[in-house]
Order: C-alpha cells, then sequence, then structure tokens
C-alpha cells in the first residue's frame, strides 16, 4: 500500500474511492505516569509516552491501511494524523485520508 501527503502520486492517474480512517486510544499504566510527572518537573524526553505516541500512530495507521484495502484501494493519499488528549495520560490518534486506484 502506498502512503503519501500529497494530493497525488507522480505518473499515476487515481480514482478517488472514499475517506479511509484508523483510530486509536491509548494510556500509560499509573506507574508510567507518575514517572513521567517527575521528568516534567526535571525536563527532558518523556520517552514513555514517546513510546506510547509511536505505537498509537502506528495502529492507526495500519487500521487505515486496512479499511482502504477494503475497499480495493492501491493506495492512500492526503495522509494526516490528528491526536486530542482524552483524559489526562491517554490521548486519541487518528491516521486519515482518501483511498485511491489507480487507472
Amino acid at each position: 500500500m502506498i502512503l503519501v501527503n500529497t494530493d497525488y502520486i507522480t505518473g499515476k492517474d487515481l480514482e478517488m474511492l472514499g475517506l479511509v480512517k484508523g483510530s486509536t486510544i491509548q494510556c500509560k499504566h499509573i506507574g508510567k505516569d507518575i514517572g513521567a510527572g517527575f521528568k516534567n518537573l526535571i525536563g527532558g524526553e518523556m520517552t514513555a509516552y514517546t513510546e506510547m505516541m509511536d505505537a498509537s500512530r502506528k495502529i492507526a495507521t495500519d487500521r487505515m491501511i486496512a479499511e482502504a484495502e477494503s475497499m480495493g484501494a492501491d493506495a492512500v493519499v492526503n495522509v494526516r494524523f490528528a491526536t486530542s488528549a482524552i483524559v489526562q495520560g491517554a490521548a486519541e490518534v487518528i491516521a486519515y485520508g482518501t483511498a485511491v486506484k489507480f487507472v
């Protein structure tokens, strides 16, 4: 599956199939959350949250790809990511784009 953040793929004519998306809500357990709170006091990267967000983006992307494949898509164009805080220590990640077929 080809994923691009442009509205075209060089050298390809595209037929739009529709919007596809994938999302997940992830959180860290209380021990990691407390550790991140201490890191917030002294500064530096909150690696537990970085890892959580990396994993979340992968899950959301995989779900978006699965939806595109179920539509018979060859690629997804205009891929975007959005995040939002749900509660303290939990975040939603959504990946979305336009599923296309090569003509």
